[in-house]
């Protein structure tokens, strides 16, 4: 049996029972969690009569859940491998369909905020979790097959979000996007408990000692930069505000960083930067992540604003970037375990950039859909390609012990890079345009797809100059 996984794959192509279920039940997981940050943007409108809020609280319905998801990734990461994967994925579950359900009973816009923050802290346990569940079932050989799937789902709760959001917004109530969460939240929590072996790794006797001051400080760091990259979407880069988080964001990661060097038992082994691969690949997800979000958000509005689509109408003109990955996803997976994860990442991300490039080239008011549609599939193959990929290079190819602490490190630098694809984007959007006409917002969205552009060419490049390096060299694991 390999020392890298518990459950180990057959010797053929067939996946055992328990690999069956880790993979349903971890990407059901993550489909709510992120078909939930999604679907809610679209109900907004009806949100704000319904409750009478404010154009602020509307805002932190949203940034408090994106707020808490991102910061307690790591801590959640931590809990896991402290006290194991399966007893934390499950309260993960309950604990985001209990607040789901506090979300659609929430009388007033302030108990909404308050609950989305607890909804949030949910998605924060439950995503890293899920990731090292699937990349404890599955040995090296078979675990970017299953990153393609996992990551079709995700990427299909992506762009489905809007659409599920409008039509049940539209059909039965904005509450109701909330109450769908609990009852597949408990089922899924229920055979959890039933279907999946728990696994333990880390310190003797399976529990990891856990680092308070790393938390806080990881803690710390992520709040600031995320926060500073949220107000300066909305207040632009020059504001004192953003500023001032970001720099206090950027102390903290230094302070925790040198804590890391010193610690004894350290939250996030420095030693695993020194492999390359793992190194790139942190960064190529950050670049990803950025570029795929900015074209989301924006795509989204250039639809609304430039070429008359209501909300519904608007997330189904989205579906190419939901519906790719969904029929790619398994077949790039299993590319991706076949050829390699650098091949994969440098095409893909070729790819990406070269639908953003023409996304910018060809936005204006009247754009032919059909246009607009094969722009974004293109894009769409291009990460379809490169997620699987670079989730195998930072997960798949550290030791059992360093899963746990590499999904939350992933996932956390994925939301991060959100996030500051968001804000980059709205930097150039109002610099080359605006909301005043459909003229305005088509330059602004060929602006904001310059953006996206340049940052998956970047992530290309951080592919094209990496070489494979440290644990890989020296385990003999050779997939980048």
């Amino acid at each position: 049996m390999s020392s890298r996984s518990t459950l180990t794959a057959p010797p053929s192509n067939r996946l055992t029972t328990d690999q069956r279920w880790t993979l349903a039940l971890a990407s059901t997981g993550s489909f709510l969690v992120i078909l939930d940050l999604f679907a809610v943007s679209t109900a907004l409108p009806a949100l704000r009569v319904a409750l009478h809020a404010s154009i602020s609280t509307l805002d932190w319905t949203i940034n408090a859940y994106t707020l808490t998801f991102a910061v307690l990734l790591m801590t959640a990461a931590a809990l896991g491998d402290r006290w194991g994967r399966r007893p934390v994925y499950v309260s993960g579950l309950l604990l985001f369909a209990a607040a789901s359900a506090a979300c659609a009973l929430a009388p007033d816009g302030v108990t909404l905020v308050v609950a989305r923050t607890v909804q949030g802290i949910g998605a924060a346990v439950t995503m890293p979790m899920a990731l090292a569940l699937i990349n404890t079932a599955f040995p090296a050989d078979r675990r970017g097959w299953a990153m393609g799937v996992f990551g079709a789902v995700t990427g299909l709760a992506t762009v489905l979000g809007p659409v599920l959001g409008g039509v049940i917004t539209q059909l039965l109530s904005w509450s109701a996007i909330f109450w769908l969460n609990v009852p597949v939240g408990v089922a899924a929590a229920a055979a959890v408990l039933l279907r999946i072996r728990d696994v333990r790794d880390g310190a003797p006797g399976g529990q990891r000692a856990l680092d308070p001051l790393g938390l806080g400080l990881s803690g710390l760091s992520v709040l600031a930069l995320v926060w500073g990259v949220v107000r300066a979407a909305g207040e632009g880069w020059g504001d004192l505000g953003a500023v001032w988080a970001l720099v206090l964001g950027g102390a903290a990661l230094a302070a925790f960083l040198a804590w890391q060097r010193r610690a004894a038992r350290p939250m996030v082994p420095l030693r695993l930067f020194t492999d390359r691969a793992f190194a790139s690949g942190i960064a190529g997800i950050f670049l990803q992540s950025a570029s795929l979000t900015a074209v989301v958000f924006f795509t989204a509005q250039f639809l609304q604003d430039a070429q008359g689509d209501g909300p519904l109408a608007a997330g189904l003109h989205l579906l190419p970037l939901g519906l790719v990955p969904l029929a790619l996803g398994p077949w790039s997976g299993g590319c991706t375990d076949r050829v390699g994860t650098r091949p994969m990442i440098v095409s893909g991300m070729t790819l990406q950039t070269a639908g953003m490039v023409v996304l910018a080239v060809c936005s204006r008011p009247g754009l032919w859909y059909p246009a607009l549609a094969a722009s974004m599939a293109v894009g769409a193959v291009g990460f379809t390609l490169a997620v699987p990929a670079l989730t195998k290079s930072v997960v798949g190819s550290v030791e059992p012990a360093d899963i746990g602490t590499a999904s939350g490190l992933f996932t956390t630098v994925r939301q991060v890079g959100g996030a500051f694809g968001v804000a980059a984007a709205s930097a150039a959007f109002t610099a080359a345009g605006g909301y005043t006409t459909a003229q305005a917002v088509a330059a602004g969205y060929r602006g904001a797809m310059v953006v996206a552009a340049a940052l998956a060419g970047l992530g290309m490049v951080t592919a094209v100059l990496s070489r494979r390096r440290g644990l890989a060299a020296r385990t003999g694991f050779t997939a980048w």
